[in-house]
């Protein structure tokens, strides 16, 4: 799960694995596997850093699924 931010102020979490496109538009919109959009205040690039960080956690602890 990331942590981002909606453009109201709202933190949320998603699980990164449901995420199936980040775009910036000039807004960053997360296109989930569903089909569902999410418009959030971090970047394409920040989205892509916490999934990184997330997953490099995920498996340092041996948490292979």
């Amino acid at each position: 799960m990331i942590e981002v931010t909606k453009l109201n102020g709202t933190k949320f979490l998603i699980n990164s694995n449901l995420i199936g496109m980040v775009e910036e538009t000039p807004d960053t919109v997360l296109t989930l596997t569903d089909g569902r959009k999410v418009i959030v205040k971090e970047s394409r690039l920040e989205v892509k850093n916490l999934i990184k960080t997330t997953r490099q956690e995920y498996f340092q602890k041996g948490n292979m699924v």
